[in-house]
């Protein structure tokens, strides 16, 4: 029985199916599909003319927040692995489809080099870049210290901070007073986890990125926040867990439930806009599902 819930209801009813995904997971391939589309939301052009750049805007929150975005005028860049292709596509079918631009840019964001391209290549085909969203993460469980391989605790670090470093530093240059910097933290940033002891290091460590950056850069008029998601229902989930796991997923928050992608999307918008966020920046939106306290 599929847990898909009514058009335009987030709320979805656990168990969900049991199941299970290579990494890294292609969103057309759950069951029940992540909301996206946010039908509730009413748009009012917060970012009209505004270009913004999104790592893993392919599927999950990226790809709410892409939809979300260009529903406020933004035209988007989004960058994806190249095993996600058709989950890319699906995504710019719905950025075109309310009548923005969509630039896809597959690659690694562990390669530096990659990095730099991404920016110059936003630049170059969509005119300029006003709010970076690094959003892209790995995640993989493992019992204990003793399983975490150097190479998983490598690959986990390059992709989930210092992809961040190198994008920020890489589109500085680029970014304009009001412009905005929008960090994908985690409630095990803020809680730890037992299983996750090397994303949780780095989700720690882009809270901490977040508000030093925004120190940093307050001058210069470019805000940098970060939200904290809890369990959010996306790829990222069925790729690392058993399917039983996977069947309860979000069952341990006070509103039982994981989040829908369109559920975390409005933060986003909310620190993108300087009208709704022109004083705040350094700020950890938590958005964990009841969950109001570390530990």
């Amino acid at each position: 029985m599929s847990a898909n819930p009514p058009q335009g209801d987030p709320k979805p009813t656990l168990p969900f199916p049991e199941q299970h995904q290579e990494k890294p997971g292609l969103e057309h391939k759950l069951d029940p599909r992540p909301q996206y589309q946010a039908p509730h939301y009413r748009p009012a052009g917060k970012l009209e003319g505004k270009v913004a750049l999104i790592t893993g805007g392919d599927s999950g929150i990226g790809r709410a927040v892409a939809l979300i975005y260009a529903r406020e005028g933004a035209d988007i860049a989004i960058v994806y692995l190249p095993e996600e292709q058709s989950d890319a596509d699906e995504t710019r079918k719905a950025v075109e489809g309310v009548g923005r631009r969509a630039l896809l840019v597959p690659g690694d964001l562990t390669d530096q080099t990659f990095c730099q391209e991404v920016i110059a290549r936003t630049v170059r085909e969509l005119g300029q870049i006003d709010i970076l969203v690094n959003n892209a993460a790995y995640q993989q469980h493992q019992p204990g210290l003793e399983e975490l391989s150097d190479d998983q605790w490598d690959r986990t670090f390059k992709t989930n901070i210092y992809g961040y470093f190198h994008l920020a530093k890489a589109a500085l240059p680029h970014l304009k007073p009001g412009s905005a910097i929008i960090n994908t933290g985690s409630e095990t940033g803020v809680e730890g986890s037992k299983e996750l002891l090397d994303y949780a290091s780095t989700k720690g460590a882009i809270h901490a990125f977040t508000k030093s950056l925004a120190q940093s850069l307050v001058d210069q008029g470019v805000r940098v926040n970060c939200v904290a998601p809890g369990p959010v229902w996306t790829p990222l989930n069925p790729s690392d867990q058993a399917p039983e796991k996977v069947a309860q997923f979000g069952q341990k928050t006070p509103m039982q439930r994981p989040a829908q992608p369109e559920e975390l999307a409005p933060a986003y918008v909310f620190l993108a806009s300087e009208a709704d966020s022109g004083y705040i920046t350094g700020e950890i939106l938590t958005v964990m599902g009841g969950r109001t306290t570390a530990g």
